[in-house]
């Protein structure tokens, strides 16, 4: 069963590889922003400096610690905007580890928010798929597979502070994912769609201005990566939860903390959404956190892979937090970056046309 050390020690596979009608016309130089080195306006980064393999984190100083501790021979560091982004090689030498591949690995900073990550994934998704030259589509480029590492509130009263939370499907209460027009990916996510757009309704006064006019959507973490994380997680001993995740658009109300002067519009979301059976062979909603969705949603309407893997630094039913959370974060990103190179050793010669 085990590969010999040669095979062992050898590079990334040859990525998977999506075929597109390549556009003829260029994109301009205001829709793509690239400055006079040849780099993407916000990231400030060439093609070719991005692997096929990625995780996302939204704090700077996260993606700092993961390059600094979890790969090696990094290749490329930059920080523009506050966004960090690096590429170097993550290699894994424990146990049943040892028949898994080095692979070239990114990391990249997201920020806070879809609306933040709605630059940054675009960005990475141009410069895997845009010619920069001609300012053109190409005719094929590989498939990227992204995991978000981010921080989570755990929504059930079960989960243990520091608790690896992954993600199945993600409930979008932000609205940049409906500025995407992306097909469901199953009938579970138009179902759910219906029924929490209820939940969330009846939730509303009737009176208020905004009654009626918050949408959920429902987005799925490719399959293949949540196995791969569940599997990465046995591995390396790391317990974990898998479940629904809701990507909130803010921290304060819209994940049901009332701190401020003004009445919330939607009262308690993070326990009525604990509470919403989604019947799906017995799974809850897990975790609250604020880009899942748009990851999940963006990048499985074209084709990518993407998951997510967060902890929960903080219990909203028992109203707890814990300070020592980074090393729940690096376990995560340990279990994350195993994950990635299962995907890759497992499925390298898959095509999607």
């Amino acid at each position: 069963m085990a590969r010999s050390r040669q095979k062992n020690s050898r590079k990334l596979e040859k990525p998977a590889t999506v075929i597109s009608r390549s556009n003829p016309t260029p994109f301009t130089a205001a829709d793509l922003p690239v400055d006079d080195e040849g780099r993407i306006y916000h990231l400030q980064v060439e093609p070719g400096q991005i692997s096929t393999d990625i995780l996302l984190v939204g704090d700077p100083g996260r993606a700092e610690l993961i390059g600094d501790t979890l790969l090696r021979d990094l290749e490329f560091k930059h920080e523009n905007r506050g966004l960090v982004t690096l590429t170097g090689t993550a290699e894994f030498t424990k146990n049943r580890t040892t028949i898994i591949a080095p692979i070239r690995t990114s990391v990249a900073t997201s920020g806070m928010g879809t609306p933040s990550l709605e630059i940054v994934l675009n960005e990475l998704v141009a410069l895997n798929e845009i010619d920069f030259q001609t300012r053109t589509r190409k005719p094929a480029f590989p498939r990227l597979h992204i995991i978000r590492v981010g921080s989570s509130g755990g929504l059930q009263a079960s989960t243990k502070l520091g608790t690896p939370i992954i993600t199945t499907y993600a409930i979008g209460l932000d609205n940049t994912g409906l500025y995407y027009e992306a097909p469901p990916p199953d009938p579970n996510t138009e179902r759910l769609e219906e029924e929490l757009g209820r939940v969330i309704n009846n939730a509303i006064n009737i009176k208020s201005r905004y009654y009626g006019k918050i949408f959920p959507y429902v987005a799925r973490a490719e399959p293949a990566l949540v196995s791969a994380l569940v599997e990465a997680s046995t591995i390396l001993g790391v317990p974990v939860k898998t479940g629904l995740t809701v990507s909130a658009p803010g921290f304060f109300a819209p994940q049901g903390r009332n701190i401020g002067r003004w009445k919330p519009s939607l009262p308690d979301p993070d326990r009525i959404l604990a509470e919403f059976d989604p019947m799906l062979e017995g799974q809850r909603v897990e975790n609250m956190e604020m880009e899942s969705s748009f990851l999940l949603h963006f990048l499985g309407g074209l084709g990518y892979w993407a998951g997510s893997i967060c902890p929960a630094i903080a219990n909203r039913r028992k109203d707890t937090f814990t300070a020592r959370y980074q090393e729940a974060m690096k376990n995560a990103a340990r279990v994350a970056l195993l994950a990635l190179a299962i995907v890759r050793d497992r499925y390298p010669d898959v095509r999607l046309h």
